[in-house]
């Protein structure tokens, strides 16, 4: 008995006509972004570990539990890319941008890979949109590319989404904040691994959503309160743009987002319809970024501020199937055939049409009702089968399967015929 295979976990086939809903998406975002300035980068699937455990934080819970990482056979640790931000900035230093460049606007598209509890939404394979802005401190920019997202989920009909927004300040405020943290949950019983991340990184601890840390986060300091001047100001400016453009947003003191690189401006899109719970469940966050300033450096290039977002597309595409579930588009017209010459005829006539244009289909030699039960299942407009007749005569009957009009059209003026009536 032969074997049978199936998907890994959490990694998933699609199918259309859900593709319909992918493809519109990535449409979207080329369209949108190139209006915004930002080219597109491919960076490979696979990076050297070393680059997320330096990126993302040798702590982190990506690093620690989630990564794809295995050896080359050359002893290397390669790790399937679990974030984008990271294998850009490495592309940006590699190949120089910052001499050539002065402002660099990038965005991506593709699959992320995380070893994680899969939620609705969040699978082990994963595809994220995302947008980077490097070579700038000004808050303007944390401003465009939070309009850029908001834009985005406008451009695709999404509704019912909050923007939360917070600063982190810059990094010689964290100590007295992480010593502030420590202290508040040091009060409570937390689990080993909220112990472990009190320890090493306590600001992490305000992005759990282990039920058990709710009252502990819900009580603890807000950052607010440690961030300097500086940092303030700049915060300032990004509410001030945004009030001006009149783009709302929740102030979220809790909000620090997972990853190491975030410093001042922090912010995320969740679904939040105001009847009913999100189809997104408890993971209702779409889309998440911030300023990452001291990420160029500490990666071995220049010293460039940054900032940037990246949307999950997973959820995005299951929010927009329960709103409008998508259809393959069916041809205009399905070809059928009477005999065997006539299956030649069909493919031949089909293949001449479809290279000037015109979607259209046929059919391989079966019996015509069949053939035309088919056209009207995948939504066809018209319907027309080739026989002996039709060769001898080189017209077709084309019936419009809606209506039921039968329309008498020579084979060598059925594309202008098809342009007329589409």
């Amino acid at each position: 008995m032969s074997q049978k295979f199936a998907a890994v976990k959490g990694m998933n086939d699609l199918l259309p006509p859900k593709t319909q809903t992918w493809i519109r998406l990535e449409r979207e975002a080329r369209r949108l972004f190139a209006t915004y300035g930002y080219g597109e980068i491919r960076t490979p699937i696979a990076e050297d570990s070393a680059l997320f455990v330096g990126g993302v934080g040798a702590g982190s819970e990506i690093v620690q539990k989630e990564m794809y990482s295995f050896e080359d056979r050359a002893g290397r640790s390669i790790s399937l890319r679990p974030e984008g931000t990271a294998p850009a900035v490495r592309a940006y230093i590699e190949h120089g941008v910052a001499q050539t460049e002065s402002l660099t606007r990038w965005f991506y598209m593709g699959p992320m890979f995380r070893y994680e509890r899969m939620k609705t939404g969040r699978y082990r394979q994963f595809s994220q949109l995302g947008a980077e802005a490097l070579g700038s401190p000004d808050p303007a920019l944390d401003v465009e590319i939070i309009a850029l997202a908001a834009e985005f989920l406008r451009r695709i009909e999404l509704q019912d989404f909050q923007l939360h927004l917070n600063t982190l300040g810059d990094p010689e405020s964290r100590p007295a904040y992480a010593a502030a943290l420590r202290a508040h949950f040091g009060q409570f019983s937390l689990p080993e691994d909220a112990k472990k991340t009190l320890e090493h990184n306590p600001l992490r601890l305000l992005d759990s959503k282990d039920a058990a840390l709710g009252e502990a986060i819900a009580q603890a300091p807000a950052i607010a309160e440690f961030i300097e001047a500086p940092a303030m100001a700049h915060f300032a400016q990004v509410r001030r743009i945004l009030d001006r453009i009149q783009l709302p947003y929740v102030l979220d003191s809790r909000l620090v987002r997972g990853l190491d690189y975030y410093t001042r401006t922090t912010f995320e899109f969740v679904h939040a319809p105001a009847a009913g719970e999100s189809a997104l469940g408890t993971a209702g966050t779409v889309c998440g970024g911030g300023r990452y300033d001291l990420l160029v450096k500490s990666l071995g290039g220049p010293e460039k501020p940054a900032v940037g977002f990246a949307m999950g597309l997973d959820r995005l595409a299951l929010l927009m199937e329960q709103a409008n579930p998508a259809k393959a588009p069916g041809p205009l017209l399905v070809l059928g055939a009477i005999d065997a010459a006539g299956s030649e005829e069909a493919v031949a006539t089909a293949l001449a049409l479809r290279n000037a244009g015109h979607r259209v289909d046929f059919y391989p030699l079966q019996k015509i009702g069949r053939q035309a039960e088919r056209a009207a299942r995948v939504g066809a407009r018209f319907f027309a089968a080739i026989g002996p007749d039709e060769r001898l005569r080189r017209s077709l009957q084309v019936k419009e399967l809606a209506s039921g009009v039968i329309a008498e059209v020579a084979l060598e003026n059925l594309g202008t015929w098809l342009k007329a009536n589409q």
